[in-house]
């Protein structure tokens, strides 16, 4: 019997999926054309030249680099609380069973779903409630609320492959919970966590409508891009720091999807 996979696609729906990857990758194709043009403020095209200059201006501009620098570490720490917080609620619903795990769990993905204005507006008005003045540390606590679902749903799926009998041989074998945890389920989780994190960083890094709401004055570096976009000075430095943006943002993601291809192939999960 001959194989789906050697069945070729009809060639509308080659053309459809062609159609489909150029509206949504031809944008980010001319950020990277309009980061070498000779032209700073306007975007002709065919650019009039092209010139490698805007690599050395954005080097030497300090305000990119605190912009940038700010969204690394707000990036950091919201990865890693979410590690944390997400890892410890995805093993309470997967390996437990309590009343109300359904609704927990619901309320766990609900930041991710809610439109990120009412996010925004919801952190902003419970900080000025709690007198919390805003910095660095709110920004962190915004993002951390959406990068605690993007750990939570690697983390909880792959906790629901681990065979139960690996944990109980484990026990009977004179492992504490300690040791269980680190020689079992770490790593089998391990690639779920790791890709979750990535994920969560770039959420993170280039995290916009939240940030607005809990920045106060300071400026991540798409908050940045904003304000040069609407008070343009050097144009094509917006170009550049968009494609390094584009740059560090892909990289992780790409890395997740290597990660978790496989993440069906669980020990102790079965054939």
């Amino acid at each position: 019997m001959r194989s789906d996979r050697n069945t070729s696609a009809p060639l509308g729906l080659k053309i459809a999926a062609g159609a489909g990857l150029a509206f949504l990758h031809l944008p980010i194709l001319l950020i990277f054309l309009y980061a070498f043009t000779t032209e700073e403020k306007s975007y002709q095209f065919p650019p009039p030249g092209y010139t490698l200059q805007w690599l050395a201006v954005t080097w030497n501009r300090p305000d990119v680099w605190e912009a940038m620098g700010l969204s690394v570490r707000v990036a950091a720490i919201s990865t890693a609380v979410a590690l944390v917080l997400g890892t410890l609620c995805a093993a309470a619903v997967s390996r437990t069973r309590f009343f109300g795990r359904e609704a927990i769990s619901l309320l766990v993905i609900l930041p991710i779903a809610l439109p990120g204005i009412i996010t925004g507006i919801a952190l902003r008005s419970a900080f000025s409630f709690a007198e919390i003045p805003f910095s660095f540390w709110t920004i962190v606590l915004g993002h951390a609320t959406f990068c605690v679902v993007v750990v939570y749903n690697n983390a909880v799926a792959r906790f629901r492959r681990i065979s139960g009998s690996l944990i109980e041989a484990s026990m009977d074998l004179g492992a504490d919970s300690f040791q269980t945890f680190r020689y079992i389920i770490l790593p089998n989780i391990g690639t779920a966590l790791l890709a979750g994190g990535m994920l969560a960083f770039a959420l993170s890094f280039d995290e916009v409508i939240v940030t607005t709401f809990t920045a106060g004055q300071q400026s991540t570096l798409p908050i940045w891009m904003l304000e040069e976009l609407v008070r343009p000075r050097q144009r094509p430095v917006t170009n550049v720091v968009a494609m390094v943006v584009v740059l560090v943002t892909f990289l992780p993601i790409l890395g997740a999807y290597y990660l978790t291809r496989d993440g069906d192939q669980v020990a102790g999960g079965g054939k």
